[in-house]
């Protein structure tokens, strides 16, 4: 294969880029832009907080459509940490979800992983799961050492 189509195949803009991507989709209820950062293959997955798994796009699809028809889904991404390498990328969010419950709007915390794959097409998700997080953000664990005085 020629250099310039194997570097054409390969590249598609960044894991943020797509997550960032993924986000505005389901601030603004599309449906279109949301399924496209995913992966064109049968094994993607996708977990949401109570949820069952589910595996392929039209699943996703279907889910996702769903909720998008009570609404869009404000969702804002905070404290992510990355592991990534040439092939994928893991990202761990914390997201902040409003909600509008009988008592009026309340901010949900969820702790997700999305998962990124460098596909022909380029970055795409391949994995997204999302469960109930915390209120205390800043409760999380680190691996630094701790000091007690």
């Amino acid at each position: 294969m020629p250099k310039a189509k194997l570097q054409a195949a390969t590249v598609g803009g960044t894991a943020d880029a797509i997550e960032a991507q993924f986000y505005e989709a389901l601030q603004t209820g599309d449906i279109e832009k949301l399924m496209a950062c995913w992966a064109d293959e049968d094994d993607i997955v996708c977990a949401h907080p109570g949820g069952p798994r589910l595996i392929g796009s039209a699943n996703i699809r279907a889910a996702f459509e769903a909720m998008f028809a009570n609404g869009t889904i404000t969702a804002h991404p905070e404290h992510v940490c990355k592991v990534e390498s040439l092939a994928s990328a893991m990202h761990n969010v914390i997201e902040r979800v409003a909600l509008l419950t009988t008592d009026g709007a309340q901010d949900a915390v969820v702790v997700t992983t999305n998962v990124y794959q460098r596909t022909p097409q380029g970055w795409r998700m391949v994995a997204h799961h999302a469960s109930p997080g915390t209120a205390g953000i800043h409760a999380e664990t680190h691996d630094s050492p701790q000091v007690l005085h």
